[in-house]
């Protein structure tokens, strides 16, 4: 049937009136919404935002979904080396940089150490993650910083420290079971005091500094505890080494936390070892363990905005994702390995506080580590970070 034009506009005419008057309401009604819903989100940053980080609990994933391996056979997900314990979950202990410790016992077996500042005047604190190595005593062991937790989380880690922070909400956070953690001094978490120790025949260090743990009983206790020790870390990818013939002959890393002497740390590339010797306060960092240098395959540098926490400014507060005090989830890194310095990005996903912290180069690729160590070392952006491949810092320290 064919129906005139004339006809239909006539026809239509009045519903069109009608609709365009509908039309003009709905876009009131959306309008008057979309004022709502701005002031609401307005309040909820200063008021709810505000709350959230200050350390506000939130809704956890347990971390039982395993991820899938990155690196093929029975290697390390994280150093990339072939070991017996290569699927054991990581243990990640909190230790401190006190002159007065030096040297601390287990870093030589830590398949990652991650250090950064967590007072505002002065200190870095250090958490080694084990799994292959098995150090006989690891120490001294020192307490928990809120920084910290989430890249434990994120590792799939066993936390293990010796007391807390004094920050409510962080201790809140730990009494609610959001991360598998052990705590030598009973005041937050899951208490094990009664296998931690102080060393007696230790007269260098003070009361503060001479609590150890014997690392086998950890794992022993860890297993009372029914806590799940297969790891469900993917892991980090790897590459070879670059062959000794196109190494560069020496370069140093400095890296100078509070402008202070003894906080200051390099690392002196060796070529014949394709590894980083590490030195802090001018001395080479050692095991007390075993009275080995501790040289690293790998560093990372991440860059990261520091602000004092606003519970007690006393603490420090890095800007490294965690999903109760950061607003920022991403940001700068240097990573120096085959005597090489590659620029890229770090990211973790403050929404999950079990996010794994994503390494890239420039190109938003993985970083490929080479096998063995890693050391990740957090820096704020007007800290000094600096590499020189014509330096050596053990040769300029003999001048």
């Amino acid at each position: 049937m064919n129906i005139d034009p004339k006809d239909y506009n006539e026809q239509f005419k009045e519903e069109k009136i009608i609709n365009n008057k509908q039309d003009i309401l709905w876009k009131k009604w959306i309008a008057f919404f979309s004022v709502i819903i701005l002031i609401v989100g307005v309040a909820w940053w200063a008021i709810g935002g505000s709350n959230s980080r200050q350390g506000e609990l939130i809704t956890i994933d347990p971390g039982n979904v395993k991820e899938a391996s990155i690196n093929q056979g029975e290697v390390s997900p994280i150093s990339g080396l072939p070991c017996d314990n290569w699927n054991r979950r990581p243990i990640a202990i909190m230790q401190p940089s006190d002159l007065s410790t030096r040297p601390l016992a287990g870093f030589f077996d830590a398949d990652m150490v991650i250090e950064m500042p967590v007072l505002t005047t002065s200190k870095t604190r250090l958490m080694g993650v084990y799994i292959c190595g098995d150090p006989e005593e690891v120490g001294s062991v020192r307490s928990a910083r809120p920084d910290f937790v989430h890249l434990a989380k994120g590792l799939d880690a066993i936390f293990v420290h010796w007391g807390r922070a004094a920050l409510p909400s962080f201790i809140e956070n730990l009494n609610s079971g959001m991360i598998d953690n052990m705590n030598c001094n009973g005041d937050a978490g899951q208490s094990i005091a009664s296998s931690c120790f102080r060393k007696q025949n230790a007269p260098d260090l003070s009361h503060l500094d001479s609590a150890y743990v014997k690392f086998d009983k950890l794992l022993e206790v860890a297993n009372d505890l029914d806590y799940r020790m297969e790891s469900n870390f993917g892991g980090y990818p790897h590459q070879v080494d670059l062959p000794e013939e196109k190494r560069i002959e020496k370069g140093n890393l400095e890296i100078g936390y509070y402008n202070d002497e003894s906080q200051v740390v390099h690392y002196d590339y060796e070529k014949s070892t394709n590894s980083y010797i590490r030195y802090w306060g001018g001395k080479r960092t050692t095991d007390r363990n075993n009275g080995s240098s501790i040289t690293p395959k790998n560093i990372v540098v991440l860059l990261s905005k520091d602000e004092p926490a606003e519970e007690d400014p006393h603490y420090n507060n890095m800007q490294l994702g965690d999903p109760w005090y950061d607003t920022i989830d991403s940001g700068e890194a240097y990573f120096y390995m085959n005597g090489e310095e590659i620029r890229g990005r770090w990211s973790k996903d403050k929404n999950k506080i079990d996010s794994k912290l994503i390494l890239t180069d420039s190109n938003g690729m993985d970083i490929k580590f080479v096998p063995g160590q890693i050391w990740v070392n957090v820096a704020y952006p007007n800290m000094k970070v600096s590499w020189d491949s014509e330096l050596s810092y053990e040769e300029e320290m003999a001048e």
